[in-house]
């Protein structure tokens, strides 16, 4: 059952999702499937694999269209606006001060050291995100074949994303297997 939401909580919930993750909307998939589908429950999986799907289609950052939809799908118009909001002002903030304190912090030594250690930290982030969908996206024969189609289109071919997608649309309305659970009964 799924649970209703404030405007308050959307902003806040993204603006901490945004101020804690470091590495990109990549790194931010893996913190807002677990805000939004286990802990809020504003969203079921299928739902949220719908709307990421559409965010990766949607020109802009990741995390960002995920966190408009998102909004959107819970509250509307102004639901995204406070989910973008949230998730974008705890970037603008650190960017504003680093781009004042550069000068700086790149006088130190550790600076480098730290983000030496969050780089692969980042790249585990983008894994188990990449993992946990997986577990929940590829449950049948067809879909593990297109995404290792896409991976693989990507990795040889290295053919824009957007391209990509459409050939993925282009098998699933090709796919001659009916969704049994998603048909309604005959009348």
């Amino acid at each position: 059952m799924k649970k209703q939401t404030t405007l308050f909580d959307l902003f806040f919930t993204f603006f901490r999702i945004g101020a804690f993750t470091i590495g990109g909307g990549y790194a931010m998939v893996p913190l807002i499937q677990k805000e939004v589908i286990e802990h809020r429950q504003w969203l079921d999986t299928e739902e949220f694999t719908t709307l990421l799907a559409i965010a990766e289609m949607t020109p802009g950052p990741i995390a960002v269209n995920t966190a408009t939809f998102v909004g959107y799908w819970t509250s509307g118009v102004r639901g995204a606006v406070a989910a973008t909001l949230g998730v974008v002002l705890p970037s603008f903030f650190i960017i504003l001060s680093i781009a004042i304190f550069l000068p700086w912090i790149t006088r130190y030594p550790v600076a480098e050291r730290i983000f030496y250690g969050v780089r692969p930290a980042v790249v585990a982030l983008i894994g188990y995100a990449i993992y946990n969908l997986g577990r929940k996206v590829l449950t049948n024969s067809f879909a593990v074949w297109v995404a290792l189609g896409v991976f693989l289109v990507q990795l040889l071919l290295k053919i824009p994303p957007i391209p990509a997608l459409l050939l993925a649309a282009g098998a699933g309305i090709l796919y001659s297997r009916p969704l049994e659970h998603k048909r309604k009964p005959e009348d």
